[in-house]
């Protein structure tokens, strides 16, 4: 139930008297009300229960009772990525932290908005190896912005206030806040600050003007000019602003795979993915061009390659990014602008929009002679089967058919992502929802599912394989109990895909524990899980597949699709190549 105003003031409200203390669990349930949360992921155990008790008492918050503490992560990660809003997941002290590890590293590595709250033994007992007792802090802090351990109930309101300031804020991050049991127990006076100030703590978010002056007669001054994006266009909310500007220039633009969407993949001016399975006319066109304009991008070692290779040509670059410690991380950078990208894109264009100059039409003219010569390769195009499911026919069939719904799309990791990136044609921003830096299978399900709380009126659709969708199938469960009807494409090939790629291309063919060779009746298992279970083992069966799962808009259903087994990911750059050394298909090797 969502909050009106008055009762978020309430919730925020200071006590009056000592007699309005409040124990620590409490305080907790009015921090998450205060920020205006509405679903919190979450498993409970007895460091916690103080805490459950508290949410038992309240109705504004709806609690989801997921069957793994890492799909409670995923599940908050997946609502996070669609709304924009922070997502929050509540586990116990051991082994639900430890389980929620993956999740948190997950969230970390794409920089997504997360508050995970951590049951913690008694504070007393902390250090003495109590019962279900692990150092919190130590093990996650190399994979959270920042982490809190309250051993004072006092402290509890303002740690919250600031866990949610630093998750949103800046560069975006998961904060873990540690609450020792004692602590949730505990009572004082509540009350929760409006705002928060951090000495160490203070994102830059206006960029140097100076620098923007510098990238503005570099852009202009360009004969052949590129855009190229990342997930940070999606996160600071600046898909419009990258649309106007684009406009403006009529220059080629690209995303990365976590960028897709800011960018309208039906746009021409898009040449689609870059990087190690993004399209040739991405990859030529950045290692050709004279000016990049890299926005909310990290040059990571999936776009570029080798970086020796990358930085072969002369170029000149100019780098956007909210976070100082991304530009010339790995690649060397001509002019770094940091600062939140929304904001420098709008300055970046009113600044081109005075300008009384514009980049030479005969030389932009000419590169696009070039990046169209290049997009003839059609890198894309598969050799059709009239007997076995290829995978990238059934991404083309979804896109069809949903390309005018409002759609969601996740997906796991592996060959099936890859596919799914390359062929489902994404115009909106925050539809592709996905793990780009950490490349965690089992992610899909759970992201599915938080989207679908969030946005109960779309359809979504999880992207998967066989092997990635057994890693967190038990929350079949979870969307059963809390009606959540999602749709998942299992893309199966019996193999583990993308291992099995790489065994072929680089082990000698030799498929070292790649085959999956005892799988379920995942049919029956659906169905066994309340769901809807479609076995699809013929091309001309897949459209009608797809058609009925839409069909069924309030029932979960689990299409187990037969996919050709020997399919392989193309373009593929190698491991130590450089982007432009593609491989376009089998007879590259």
């Amino acid at each position: 139930m969502d909050m009106s105003t008055p009762e978020v003031r309430r919730a925020a409200a200071p006590a009056a008297s000592a007699d309005a203390e409040i124990n620590g669990s409490e305080i907790l349930v009015r921090c998450l009300q205060a920020e205006g949360v509405k679903y919190l992921w979450g498993y409970p155990g007895g460091a916690v229960l103080y805490i459950y008790d508290a949410l038992y008492k309240q109705n504004t918050i709806e609690h989801v009772l997921v069957r793994h503490e890492q799909a409670a992560v995923h599940a908050a990660d997946g609502y996070a990525r669609a709304t924009g809003d922070v997502g929050v997941a509540l586990v116990t002290s051991g082994p639900g932290v430890t389980n929620a590890i993956t999740g948190i590293a997950t969230a970390y590595m794409d920089s997504i908005p997360m508050v995970i709250i951590t049951g913690q033994v008694p504070t007393p007992a902390i250090g003495l190896d109590a019962f279900q007792e692990c150092d919190t802090v130590g093990i996650t802090r190399p994979i959270v912005k920042h982490n809190f351990l309250v051993k004072d109930v006092r402290d509890l309101a303002l740690t919250m206030k600031k866990a949610f300031h630093i998750a949103r804020t800046g560069r975006p991050g998961p904060v873990v806040v540690d609450v020792p049991k004692d602590v949730s127990l505990h009572k004082t006076a509540f009350s929760y600050p409006e705002r928060v100030e951090m000495r160490s703590y203070n994102p830059v978010r206006k960029g140097h003007g100076g620098q923007i002056r510098k990238a503005v007669q570099l852009l202009l001054g360009a004969e052949r000019p590129y855009i190229y994006t990342g997930g940070g266009v999606i996160l600071g909310e600046a898909s419009a602003e990258l649309r106007e500007l684009v406009d403006l220039l009529g220059y080629p633009c690209t995303n990365t795979l976590m960028g897709l969407g800011a960018f309208p993949s039906t746009d021409p001016r898009f040449l689609g993915m870059l990087g190690m399975h993004g399209t040739y006319e991405a990859n030529m066109t950045m290692q050709h061009c004279d000016v990049l304009l890299a926005v909310g991008a990290r040059f990571d070692d999936r776009v570029i390659g080798n970086p020796k290779h990358f930085a072969s040509v002369e170029r000149k670059i100019i780098h956007v990014d909210i976070d100082p410690s991304s530009i010339s991380k790995r690649v060397k950078v001509d002019i770094p602008i940091v600062g939140d990208v929304k904001d420098v894109l709008q300055e970046l264009i009113a600044q081109i929009r005075e300008a009384q100059t514009r980049a030479d039409p005969a030389a932009l003219s000419a590169w696009w002679n070039q990046i169209n010569a290049w997009r003839g390769r059609d890198c894309l195009k598969y050799k059709t089967s009239d007997t076995l499911i290829k995978p990238q026919f059934v991404v083309e069939k979804l896109w069809e058919l949903t390309r005018d719904r409002d759609t969601y799309i996740t997906s796991d990791v592996g060959q099936h992502q890859m596919w799914a990136a390359q062929y489902y044609r994404f115009d909106q921003p925050r539809r592709w929802i996905n793990s780009g830096g950490l490349g965690t299978m089992g992610v899909g399900l759970p992201y599915a599912m938080g989207i679908k709380l969030a946005k109960p009126e779309s359809d979504v659709f999880c992207i998967t394989g066989e092997g990635s969708i057994q890693m967190c199938i038990q929350e079949l469960s979870t969307c059963k109990q809390y009606e959540t009807p999602v749709k998942v494409i299992s893309l199966n090939n019996r193999y583990l895909g993308m291992v099995r790629q790489w065994q072929q291309l680089d082990y000698g063919g030799r498929y070292s524990h790649s085959y999956m060779d005892a799988l379920p009746d995942f049919v029956k298992l659906a169905e066994a899980y309340g769901h809807v279970g479609l076995l699809i083992e013929h091309p001309r069966d897949v459209e009608p597949a797809l058609r009925e799962a839409i069909r069924l808009k309030d029932r979960t259903v689990f299409l187990d699709i037969r996919t050709d087994q020997t399919e392989n990911v193309w373009p593929m750059v190698q491991a130590g190549k450089g982007i432009t050394e593609m491989l376009l298909g089998s007879e590259d090797l």
